[in-house]
């Protein structure tokens, strides 16, 4: 779950369509990457990151100290 994604949508009193509307990609596309079902393309990032006013690179960012703490479990 993206958690931090979530959040600036909530602030923003935007439904998961609307943020999708405004992004230009299909709402189920959105509710999986928000969701954490699926990883954002760098468009797509783009896009959401735009629609909600924050730096896209965050998806990425994220995506790794995720990553990373996944491995630190296992070990």
């Amino acid at each position: 779950m993206r958690d931090w994604l979530l959040a600036i949508r909530k602030q923003r009193n935007l439904t998961q369509s609307e943020v999708a509307e405004r992004a230009e990609i299909a709402r189920t596309t959105y509710a999986m990457i928000e969701t954490g079902e699926r990883n954002a393309s760098v468009d797509n990032a783009k896009r959401i990151a735009e629609s909600l006013g924050f730096d896209w690179t965050i998806f990425f960012e994220n995506q790794c100290h995720e990553t990373r703490n996944k491995e630190q479990e296992v070990h």
